[in-house]
C-alpha cells in the first residue's frame, strides 16, 4: 500500500470520526430544542386556559352592583393585549424582544387578575356567588400550573443554553442556527398568585 493511500485512509477515517461526532452534538442540540418547545407549548396551553376563563370571570363580576369599573376595564385590556392575533408565539422563541414583550403583556394580565380578587373582598355576593367561587378555583389552579410551566420551560432552556455554548458544540452550533433561547423572567408581582382567601370559604 502506497504512503499516498495510507494519508487517504487515515484522513477518511478522521473525516468520518469527524463526522459520527458532529452528528451526534447536532442530534442532541435537536433533543434539547425539542425538549425547549415542549415546555414552552405548555406554557402557552396554560396561558390560554387562564384567557379562556376572564370572558366568564368578568361577566359574573359585572352582576355584582356598583362594581369598580376601571378594575374591570383593566383586566379585559390586559387579556386582549395578552392575546393580540399578531403575536405568533411559535416564533418568540427565536426573537428575544417579542418574548419579552409577549411576556411582559402576560405580567400585566396576572396583575390586573390579582387586583381584580383584592376589589372582590369588598363584595359579599361576589364571595357568596358559587358560580364565581367555581370560576376563581380555576383560576387559582391555573395560574399556579402557570408558574411549574414556567419552571420547566426555564429548566428546558438552561439545559439547552448550556450545552449550545459549550466548546466545541458552539463553534458549529450557530451554523446550522441553534441559537441562545430566552428565558422567563416574571416580576415579582406577576409571579404572586391572586389572592383567594374569601372569608366566605373559612
Amino acid at each position: 500500500m502506497s504512503k499516498g493511500i495510507k494519508t487517504l485512509l487515515i484522513v477518511l477515517v478522521i473525516a468520518a470520526v469527524l463526522g459520527f461526532w458532529v452528528k451526534g452534538k447536532y442530534n442532541g442540540l435537536v433533543t434539547l430544542d425539542e425538549g425547549v418547545k415542549q415546555a414552552w407549548s405548555q406554557v402557552q396551553n396554560d396561558y390560554q386556559r387562564r384567557a379562556d376563563l376572564i370572558p366568564n370571570l368578568v361577566a359574573t363580576v359585572q352582576g355584582a352592583a356598583n362594581f369598580e369599573k376601571s378594575t374591570l376595564e383593566g383586566v379585559i385590556q390586559a387579556r386582549a393585549n395578552a392575546t393580540r392575533p399578531e403575536i405568533n408565539a411559535d416564533n418568540l422563541l427565536n426573537d428575544p424582544q417579542a418574548f419579552q414583550k409577549f411576556q411582559q403583556a402576560q405580567d400585566n394580565l396576572g396583575a390586573a387578575l390579582g387586583r381584580l380578587m383584592v376589589v372582590v373582598e369588598k363584595y359579599p355576593e361576589l364571595k357568596a356567588n358559587q358560580n364565581f367561587l367555581d370560576l376563581q378555583t380555576q383560576l387559582e389552579g391555573t395560574e399556579n400550573r402557570i408558574t411549574v410551566a414556567r419552571r420547566r420551560f426555564n429548566e428546558a432552556v438552561q439545559g439547552y443554553n448550556t450545552t449550545q455554548r459549550s466548546f466545541p458544540t458552539v463553534v458549529f452550533a450557530n451554523m446550522f442556527g441553534f441559537a441562545q433561547k430566552p428565558y422567563f423572567e416574571a416580576s415579582a408581582q406577576a409571579q404572586e398568585v391572586p389572592k383567594v382567601d374569601f372569608g366566605g370559604n373559612k
